[in-house]
């Protein structure tokens, strides 16, 4: 907040910029798996959405419910219990992220 004395001052509110999800089509998803500082356990990450955060945290509980394990959604990535990348590939481009690698 700022106050000034200045009679022809507006205070003017920067707001968050929100970022609107990109249709499925465009979104350039990429799929690795990591085993580096996860005590030895293997991950299938997913990164590289571009949208919500409510829709980035659908999309991860879509896809451990239709793999069957558990996971997060952290910092703007999808993290899925286990090496399932052949999957998680094949179950993105059926639901239409055509860019998927």
């Amino acid at each position: 907040m700022v106050y000034s004395t200045n009679p022809d001052f507006s205070f003017e509110c920067d707001e968050e910029e929100t970022t609107e999800t990109l249709p499925k089509g465009q979104q350039k998803l990429r799929v690795s798996i990591e085993r580096k500082n996860r005590g030895g356990k293997t991950v299938t990450l997913v990164h590289g959405f571009v949208g919500t955060d409510d829709d980035l945290k659908d999309l991860g509980k879509f896809l451990k419910n239709k793999c069957g394990v558990g996971g997060a959604v952290k910092d703007g990535e999808i993290l899925i219990q286990g090496e399932f990348k052949e999957r998680i590939i094949e179950l993105l481009r059926h639901e239409g992220y055509s860019n998927t690698k």
